[in-house]
């Protein structure tokens, strides 16, 4: 990947130093230097102008500054729709304006990836485990570096897993299991067999992990993320199944079959617009189509695919049960049972998110699946 620079006059000297961003954004075109003299609203309409600020003030007003704009990005009333999908569409468009508004107030980052502002927190270790070694000075978005120290304390802390009875450290760029059905499903789901089973895009390794526990002596993990592989190894070796699970860089699936095959893909067939939103968002249901069309042939005669899936897009007019079905059909597969469970998380009952309607009346499912 190319480089790319931010430029900016300061002092009546031309500065270029390295852009950094997560999710890909390009380095900004116009940037000017801001302290903490600058207004909210005027820090809001440049912004919105495309006009990014290097912030050189104190680091605690630059997150009360970043804080003020999104209030006031907030306040603004959102265009809606009575459908579904172009609801849904519209939601992606702000959720983008917002992120893209919110990306336009900069930090400087030393080569040693410490902060030179007043009141800065020290977090060296954060950014390298986010960012990689650096031997350079760059500039980042201040939201880019509050993810790197929000994944930090998340990868510390761990997410319990009751199914485990044991928590998993999810590492940056790799999604959280804090919703937690899905995982019961595979919990409790009778096995076909615990001789070999295979985790497709095992993330963590949550699952896997969860197979390893029920008695499955051999598990075969799978994921492409190399920030994943690292953190579904590490999740494994902690909880003491490195010798029981192998993990592998494979697209989809590895070689050879097994009377288990599980995979819980992305639920929402729609653009990711940030690498950790593949976790959530599947670009034309590449990864559901992917699974669907090659698990019978990785399957044993008698073996059972299970396919772990919210409806949400069914809710949102994305996809609907009529073309699930077909594709299962497609891929010489039938069902032969479906456990379903209702979500808890938070915004099920949050009447002020813009998709409360469809979460409302999501249900995930694990769907067992044969070869016809």
């Amino acid at each position: 990947m190319t480089e790319q620079y931010v430029v900016w006059t300061e002092n009546d000297t031309e500065h270029r130093v390295l852009w950094g961003s997560t999710s890909g954004a390009p380095a900004p075109k116009r940037v000017m230097v801001a302290n903490d003299t600058m207004k909210a609203d005027d820090a809001y309409r440049l912004a919105c102008e495309g006009t990014a600020l290097l912030w050189r003030g104190d680091f605690h007003n630059a997150r009360q500054l970043s804080q003020a704009i999104a209030a006031r990005i907030d306040r603004k009333p959102r265009r809606g729709s009575d459908d579904p999908a172009q609801a849904f569409h519209l939601h992606r468009q702000a959720q983008g304006r917002r992120a893209q508004i919110l990306g336009m107030l900069l930090i400087p980052l030393d080569a040693d990836l410490t902060i030179p502002l007043r009141r800065a927190p020290d977090a060296k270790e954060a950014f390298t485990e986010a960012f990689g070694v650096t031997d350079q000075a760059s500039v980042r978005a201040l939201r880019d570096l509050l993810g790197a120290i929000g994944a930090n304390e998340w990868n510390r802390k761990g997410v319990l897993i009751p199914a485990l009875d044991a928590r998993i450290h999810p590492a940056f760029g790799v999604f959280s299991p804090a919703r937690g059905e899905y995982i019961d499903l595979v919990a409790s789901a009778p096995l076909p067999s615990t001789e070999l089973a295979f985790d497709i895009g095992t993330g963590t390794g949550v699952l896997a992990a969860v197979l390893a526990r029920r008695g499955v002596r051999a598990v075969v993990a799978t994921d492409q993320d190399p920030r994943a592989l690292q953190c579904a190894r590490t999740n494994l070796d902690a909880l003491g199944y490195s010798e029981q699970v192998t993990v592998v860089d494979a697209d989809l699936f590895p070689e050879g079959v097994a009377p288990l095959v599980v995979c819980n893909p992305p639920w929402i067939p729609a653009k990711a617009t940030s690498p950790i939103e593949y976790a959530i968002y599947d670009p034309a249901g590449a990864m559901l189509n992917g699974f669907l069309t090659g698990v019978a042939e990785h399957l044993e005669e008698d073996g059972e695919a299970w396919l772990i899936l919210s409806d949400i897009a069914e809710h949102l007019g994305l996809r609907t049960r009529t073309e699930l079905h077909a594709m299962i059909a497609a891929g010489g597969l039938t069902v032969i049972d479906r456990v379903d469970v209702k979500p808890t998380h938070a915004k099920v009952s949050d009447r002020t998110d813009a998709l409360h309607a469809a979460r409302a009346r999501e249900t995930t499912s694990l769907w067992r699946l044969r070869k016809r």
